[in-house]
Order: structure tokens, then C-alpha cells, then sequence
């Protein structure tokens, strides 16, 4: 997965992939936030401990049944490397190795890409004719669009940028931009 990919006269870039995975341990996050610097945990605020990591810059939430959510990287192969670490990290201090893996599989459940359309937006009237459009200039100056079909969902800003979240695969990703260029051409204002 790219970090920067073109897509038909719309470049957008990765800049966030939420993943999931089972390390097959069973762990102690009061031990591990006592003897590990880089992992916090306050039962009170949250279930789970979050470890922080400067290379790949990533944030991992880790839970006692071993499951974790990694946060913050922009590829697969950062992913990868930043749960292999973190089962290195974690496997020697674990309470009980529930399963044995060398390399726990991750699910991606969540890209977040960035991309300019090109176009200034015209989000008044995109909100009054476009279904699925939500729109309150007072509370965010961003209108959300919202799709079944790729599921995603985009921020569009009055300069023509915007964020899509929600997809699992940059092929979603692709599919929501060109959707929205398409729907949103019509409404397309004269000073982005």
C-alpha cells in the first residue's frame, strides 16, 4: 500500500490504517504499565494499557485477552513490523501463552486517506441537493458525505480537500473519490 497513490487526476494519500489482532498471550497490564516505559494504563479512563511506539511511529492498545489495535501506521509492512514488535516485547512477560504464533494476523478495519479533488466545493448547496449530506458550518467548517456503496465516509472542505474514512482496502478508497468527484462536479464553486 502506497503512502501516495493517483487515482485518475485525484492523488490521495494514506495517512492512517486502524488494524486489529490476537497475540495469543494473556496479559497482566498493571505488570507490564509497572515494568514497560512506553505503556500506560489507568483502568479508570480505560480497559485497556496503550503503548507508544517512536519507530514505526504507531500506538497500540493493548487488552488482557491479548487482542490489540494498532493506530497511526500508513502501510501493511508498518503494521507487520510494529505487532512483531510488540509480540516480542510482550511474549516473555506474558501471564500465559494462549496460542502459539510467529506471526499473528492482523485484520484492517479502518484507512483514513487525504485527497484533493481539485475542485473549490460549494457545501451549502452540496448539503441542500446531495443526499446523505450533513452540513453545520457553526459546530465543524467540513460537510460529512456519507456512502453505503463503497462504505466510507468523507469531510469535504470548501478548497476541494478531503478526508475518507471508513474503508478497508484502498480500493474502497479509490471507488469513494471517484463516486464523489462525479456527485459533486455539478456543485463545484469558482474560488476553492
Amino acid at each position: 500500500m502506497d503512502s501516495l497513490a493517483k487515482l485518475r487526476g485525484i492523488e490521495y494519500k494514506v495517512t492512517n490504517i486502524v488494524a486489529s489482532a490476537n497475540l495469543g498471550l494473556e496479559l497482566d497490564l498493571f505488570t507490564l504499565a509497572r515494568d514497560i516505559p512506553e505503556i500506560e494504563y489507568e483502568p479508570e479512563q480505560f480497559p485497556g494499557a496503550i503503548l507508544k511506539f517512536d519507530e514505526p511511529k504507531a500506538t497500540l492498545l493493548l487488552f488482557k485477552n491479548g487482542k490489540v489495535v494498532c493506530v497511526g501506521c500508513k502501510t501493511k509492512i508498518a503494521i507487520e513490523r510494529t505487532i512483531g514488535k510488540t509480540l516480542k516485547m510482550l511474549k516473555p512477560r506474558a501471564k500465559k501463552i494462549t496460542k502459539s504464533m510467529k506471526k499473528p494476523k492482523f485484520e484492517i478495519t479502518n484507512i483514513v486517506a487525504s485527497a484533493n479533488l481539485g475542485m473549490g466545493l460549494d457545501l451549502y448547496t452540496i448539503a441542500y441537493e446531495v443526499e446523505d449530506v450533513e452540513y453545520e458550518p457553526e459546530q465543524f467548517p467540513g460537510a460529512i458525505l456519507k456512502f453505503r456503496e463503497p462504505k466510507a465516509s468523507l469531510l469535504l472542505f470548501k478548497n476541494g480537500k478531503v478526508i475518507c474514512a471508513g474503508s478497508r482496502d484502498e480500493k474502497s478508497i479509490e471507488a469513494a473519490l471517484r463516486k464523489a468527484k462525479r456527485i459533486l462536479k455539478p456543485f463545484a464553486s469558482k474560488k476553492g
